[in-house]
């Protein structure tokens, strides 16, 4: 019977140690992706930007996000959106487009994909900022 004790012991401790680590982490993504939803998103200056294909990212679990930016005449001429690992951020796909058009990172984000938008934003912003 102390045998079964102990093991029972042994599991019960296993089971709360694994609990409160998975609370711990499931907290601490949260407050990453709050803080991103938050973050305010500066613009940059394309006119003190050359002519070139420029590559930007931002990772923030679950959100991970790669792009080209072409610039030309210090005009956005494209933007791609090379990988974008979104979560249920599908639709955030289209703020380069947004970006495009606008010709500035001061776009509204998706409803329903703010982080997968906010993190788009930022790997523009990456991109332009340190060509």
């Amino acid at each position: 019977m102390k045998k079964a004790h102990k093991v029972w012991i042994i599991i019960v401790s296993i089971v709360v140690v694994m609990a409160v680590t998975a609370v711990i982490m499931v907290s601490s993504i949260e407050a990453t992706l709050n803080l991103l939803a938050s973050e305010s998103i500066s613009d940059v200056n394309l006119s003190k930007i050359s002519d070139g294909v420029y590559e930007g990212s931002c990772s923030v679990f679950p959100v991970s996000v790669k792009v080209k930016v072409a610039v030309e005449n210090h005009a956005i001429k494209s933007i791609d959106l090379i990988e974008h690992k979104n979560g249920k951020g599908a639709g955030a796909k289209v703020i380069p487009n947004m970006v495009l058009e606008a010709q500035s990172l001061q776009v509204d984000t998706i409803s329903g994909a703010t982080y997968s938008s906010k993190a788009i934003l930022k790997a523009i912003k990456d991109a332009l900022t340190y060509p």
